[in-house]
């Protein structure tokens, strides 16, 4: 039986070190930054905890609040609208606009993907004033068009009518969250085995079934990323509300990270925000796990 050669064992020696060598800057910041703040989250959500005093351990009854709390459950009721509408409508326009960009070969395919994933880039802020702006009920841009159209008979408060404020925050959130996707999925398509979709069209197979038993198929792992990271986004959606609504009007568009932010930094309900970031959690694991298990499934 031949030895291992001693250098070559000290070689994998050294490159392994030098591999945890590099990898304990990353760990020390995840452990710090990310580890540690989550088991703290769970452990205040059990406390009474604010400022200028000790926190007081109160066991469950931050949680049992929670279901009581009628701002709770309606920024609960607006989270899962928003995630709702937005995730299937910014998955299927995605993947709609990827397959017309994905026939435009050359710096066309590029141009668009770059107009596509410009607000992405460009800033939650920026992008949110400029929506403020169209949105404005006395010189906005929709009013402009809708009332010389003859659409509307007088200018609507868009963010300032509850019939009308989630749906702004919905279609500004789509227009956001589009960019992403775009390029995964014309990164996806250019991956595609053509010599497949090439010997189905050759025995007469249409482009819709060409896509739908081909294309999808070799797809699903970009589509799966894609619903998870989206529906994440769409869970967290706080920047928005902040700036345009602020919850408002009569808390029409509060959502969950928008009602924590408000508990835990400005009433200092450091313990029940730290529930509800905690409810958020195990609601964000439990539709990540269901859309990895259908995923598996197709």
């Amino acid at each position: 039986m031949k030895k291992k050669n001693p250098m070559s064992r000290a070689l994998v020696r050294r490159e392994t070190i030098a591999g945890y060598a590099f990898m304990v800057p990353s760990l020390i910041f995840f452990l710090g930054f990310v580890i540690y703040p989550m088991v703290q989250c769970v452990i205040t959500s059990f406390f009474d905890s604010t400022m200028n005093r000790d926190d007081i351990f109160i066991g469950f009854a931050n949680y049992a609040e929670l279901f009581q709390d009628s701002v709770f459950l309606g920024a609960l009721k607006n989270t899962i609208i928003i995630v709702v509408v937005s995730v299937p409508l910014t998955c299927i326009f995605s993947l709609w606009v990827s397959s017309v960009i994905y026939d435009l070969k050359g710096p066309l395919c590029s141009a668009f993907r770059c107009i596509f994933y410009l607000p992405v880039v460009t800033g939650s802020v920026a992008v949110t004033v400029v929506w403020k702006w169209m949105f404005n009920n006395y010189y906005g841009i929709f009013n402009y068009i809708g009332t010389n159209t003859g659409m509307i008979k007088q200018n609507i408060n868009w963010l300032g009518d509850e019939k009308f404020a989630l749906g702004c925050i919905i279609l500004i959130l789509l227009t956001t969250s589009v960019g992403q996707p775009i390029v995964l999925y014309v990164s996806a398509l250019n991956n595609v085995d053509q010599s497949l979709v090439e010997a189905a069209q050759v025995d007469g197979a249409t482009k819709m079934q060409c896509f739908w038993k081909i294309k999808w198929p070799q797809i699903m792992p970009t589509t799966l990323y894609i619903l998870v990271i989206t529906t994440i986004n769409s869970f967290q959606c706080f920047a928005l509300i902040q700036l345009l609504t602020s919850g408002g009007p009569n808390h029409s568009t509060d959502t969950i990270m928008y009602y924590i932010y408000y508990n835990a930094f400005k009433l200092y309900r450091y313990g029940y925000g730290n529930a509800m970031g905690v409810i958020l959690a195990i609601i964000i694991a439990i539709l990540s796990a269901v859309q990895f298990k259908m995923a598996k499934t197709d």
